[in-house]
């Protein structure tokens, strides 16, 4: 039996390379595909046959990366499955490190052909530039340690899907929890938040030892590199080509300096309305006027049903994507225990299909979720004829503008889930939350800026730094009486762990989905279509040319932040 949500998928492009029928998780039958890649290249003799070679090679990639996230999707859909756990791994183990080598092979038969030069330059003038990098930074003693790397992250996925408590006589999820953050009664919200925060600090030590072995393998795969730290490894690895630590590190001041004001309001507000003299950590979710929690959907069926309504009204094109994957099974929304926490969109690469995981619970985030993991896959969608595998994808800093402008493009049919006044008090909800999760940005960024350039530091030393930026970005929170759940917080971030500097990307991307959304205040068809025609680009232009094109700049300095910051606060108080 099938561990996969969705059943068979349709076949978008028939194979021409890749044999129909092949277990792709088997090293001996997907390396003689690699030997006939390895031949053939100086057998091209002409360009056509050269282009043919290099789209075979993207098939291979696409067919086996397809089969990565199949693992990848049963594991997390299911980590309590002996079965998920074995098949992931067994790919992680065995065929991910064998393939590393032969695709570092393929990109140094790519770079040195002699009619590479002849291939169209504005064409190939990205995948030149991220094939050489590929080759540039490739390591053959560092294939294990990923491999290593992998494990790891995957015993933090499993122990964090494993976490329950009882609470009130009935077992739950602590994503199952976090529906108690914003009920009224505030003996209930600190009682919950208490019973969770106990939970995670009972496998602190694990959660620590994990942790400090990431660090330990990231730091020898630098070294290997010939990085002096892991964080200078990590952006060139990331292919950020556009800017670098020091523009991170301004992007830390500018929210300090543009948003934390704002933060501070919105906190003073919250502790008037509440009529508490300090704000605690469960007074962040709640309603401030003490009104019953938003509760925009039953269950996942109706979400479902909701969301399908929002992109009908939005556009054709998008609408039919999202009832496509309605119509394939392509959705696993609910939350369950054995889950993995979070959620995701992966693209099925050789189906080119979107798939999206989720964890809903029937709160307002849930909706801004689907939005948020249906503008993932929209992009995915709008990319799905382009014949390079490598355009396919772009970008993380505009992959998060597809999805978080479609949080906002969504909001203003928010009344497919509410009535009009809980409609307009879910738009501010989401509004507030878009203006405080740059300072949380901020925190994990700079925390990692932090852990990968202080190598042999302790861990009460690392606690130290993370508190340190908690005083600088956290706002006016008591926490008195909760110091170790302060200190150990970034223990929730999952990205930390599993996908290291990957997350000032959402900063970057919030400011261009705030473009967006103004654009959209002043012509919303036309905001509409620049946005589709950036996501149809894919990867094919350098970063700042797929901003313009979805008609906003990539810039993320005070200049840029300051009249977004400004718009938002203007709108929030449209809604009070």
């Amino acid at each position: 039996m099938s561990l996969l949500p969705f059943g068979e998928l349709p076949v978008h492009t028939p194979r021409r390379f890749v044999p129909a029928r092949i277990d792709l998780g088997d090293w001996s039958q997907v390396a003689p595909l690699f030997d006939e890649l390895d031949a053939r290249a100086p057998r091209c003799t002409t360009l056509e046959q050269f282009e043919q070679w290099v789209l075979d090679t993207g098939e291979l990639a696409a067919a086996i990366d397809e089969e990565s996230s199949r693992r990848y999707i049963a594991m997390t859909c299911h980590t309590d499955s002996p079965e998920a756990e074995k098949s992931y791994l067994q790919f992680v183990e065995h065929v991910e490190p064998a393939l590393k080598p032969r695709r570092f092979a393929v990109a140094k038969a790519y770079l040195a052909h002699p009619l590479r030069t002849s291939l169209p330059a504005a064409r190939y003038e990205v995948f030149d530039r991220d094939t050489a990098l590929m080759v540039e930074l490739y390591r053959d003693e560092n294939v294990p340690l990923e491999t290593e790397e992998s494990k790891l992250g995957n015993e933090y996925n499993k122990l964090s899907g494993s976490l329950t408590v009882q609470f009130r006589g009935e077992e739950r999820t602590l994503v199952a929890m976090g529906r108690f953050q914003e009920d009224p009664d505030r003996t209930l919200r600190e009682e919950a938040w208490r019973t969770v925060a106990d939970r995670r600090l009972k496998e602190v030590d694990r959660v620590e030892e994990l942790f400090d072995g990431l660090v330990d393998l990231r730091g020898r795969m630098a070294s290997n590199a010939g990085f002096a730290n892991y964080r200078d490894f990590a952006f060139r690895l990331r292919g950020r080509f556009d800017y670098g630590p020091a523009d991170c590190e301004r992007f830390h001041d500018a929210i300090e300096a543009e948003v934390m004001p704002v933060i501070r309001e919105l906190q003073a507000r919250r502790r008037q309305q509440l009529g508490v003299p300090a704000l605690r950590p469960w007074d962040l979710s709640v309603d401030p006027l003490n009104r019953p929690a938003l509760r925009p959907f039953a269950d996942t069926d109706a979400m479902e049903r909701g969301s399908q309504v929002i992109f009908d009204r939005l556009d054709p094109e998008l609408a039919r994507g999202f009832q496509t994957m309605r119509d394939l099974r392509l959705l696993d929304l609910a939350n369950r225990k054995g889950k993995a926490p979070g959620g995701y969109q992966s693209t099925l690469a050789e189906s080119r299909l979107p798939f999206i995981f989720m964890n809903a619970v029937g709160l307002q985030r849930d909706v801004e979720t689907i939005l948020h993991e249906a503008g993932h896959a929209f992009h995915a969608l709008a990319t799905r004829d382009e014949p390079l595998y490598a355009y396919r994808g772009a970008p993380i800093e505009f992959c998060e503008v597809a999805s978080m402008a479609m949080e906002l493009l969504g909001a203003p049919h928010l009344d497919v889930f509410y009535a009009e006044a809980d409609a307009k008090r879910a738009r501010r909800v989401h509004l507030e939350g878009i203006v405080g999760v740059f300072p949380w940005i901020a925190t994990v960024d700079a925390f990692q800026h932090w852990v990968y350039t202080h190598p042999g530091h302790t861990r009460a030393e690392r606690s130290a730094a993370w508190l340190a930026l908690m005083d600088r970005f956290g706002g006016d929170v008591d926490w008195s009486g909760f110091e170790s759940a302060r200190a150990h917080l970034w223990h929730k971030q999952l990205h930390i762990f599993l996908y290291p500097f990957y997350y000032v990307e959402y900063g970057i991307a919030q400011l261009g989905a705030l473009q967006v959304w103004a654009n959209s205040m002043r012509d919303p068809a036309r905001a509409l279509a620049d946005y589709k025609a950036g996501l149809a680009l894919g990867g094919a232009r350098p970063l700042p040319e797929l901003f313009q094109r979805a008609g906003c700049r990539f810039d993320f300095t005070r200049e840029t932040l300051r009249p977004l910051t400004a718009l938002v606060r203007e709108e929030l108080a449209k809604l009070d």
